[in-house]
């Protein structure tokens, strides 16, 4: 599974945070759905790159 940069899920992580209305005590539940998402979005990319076509 591809590598993702803490600094892009602590990003994204704040983002869907502030998204949900910044609720308190749910850190670990943003930054796991942060980093699931960075992933499959790299997943998907590098299935649409031209050398795996």
């Amino acid at each position: 599974m591809p590598q993702v940069d803490s600094d892009e899920i602590r990003a994204r992580a704040y983002k869907l945070w502030e998204e949900a209305g910044k609720p308190e005590g749910r850190i670990d539940e943003f930054w796991y759905e942060a980093e699931q998402q960075l992933k499959e979005e790299r997943i998907r990319h590098e299935l649409k790159t031209p050398d795996t076509l």
